[in-house]
């Protein structure tokens, strides 16, 4: 499939910029934020160049959009559709805000926002489907503040620490999609 075009999302307070191999050492970074890795049930530790080599495959793949998240003008995270099934026209959907001062100031919620918009109306998709641990309330009532339902429950589908956390799926059709609030 031929490379999809992947605009500049720009929001009240947050903008979302497609990620290059020119982005991997912030995101590498970010990717070993203790709290991020927690949130987003990651154990694998991944090498600077293996985050290159991703994000240079990232930057013309036709199955997937990786943007940063750019706050009072730092990459502060990531908001990703992925593996995208155009026959079906469905992806899954991902965020993390690395940087801690970036977080509890609604910068997740609009560029997840900005992302389902550009998800919905731009790439015409019909489903956007997530996984959210047990231990990160505050992201399942954003996502349902987003318009997100629970589908169904992976049980102790992770081990942190030592302890087996369920996993929420969760979805958003596009008839229910209704331009998700930016921010609040």
């Amino acid at each position: 499939m031929s490379p999809m075009t992947k605009p500049v999302l720009t929001g009240r307070t947050v903008t979302l910029r497609p990620l290059t191999r020119l982005d991997a050492p912030a995101i590498h970074a970010g990717l070993e934020e203790p709290e991020s890795k927690r949130l987003t049930g990651t154990h694998a530790r991944h090498t600077l160049a293996q985050v290159e080599a991703h994000y240079a495959r990232a930057e013309t793949a036709g199955d997937r959009c990786d943007y940063g998240i750019i706050a009072g003008g730092a990459l502060i995270g990531e908001a990703v559709l992925n593996g995208i099934d155009w026959p079906n026209r469905a992806a899954s959907f991902r965020i993390v805000i690395w940087d801690a001062t970036g977080r509890d100031k609604g910068h997740g919620t609009e560029a997840a926002a900005l992302l389902l918009r550009h998800g919905f109306e731009a790439l015409a998709l019909n489903r956007i489907e997530l996984e959210v641990y047990a231990f990160n309330p505050r992201a399942r009532r954003v996502y349902e503040k987003l318009g997100f339902k629970l589908e169904g429950t992976r049980r102790e589908a992770l081990i942190w620490d030592g302890e087996a956390v369920d996993a929420h799926i969760m979805s958003l059709i596009r008839r229910d999609y209704c331009g998700a609030p930016t921010a609040g």
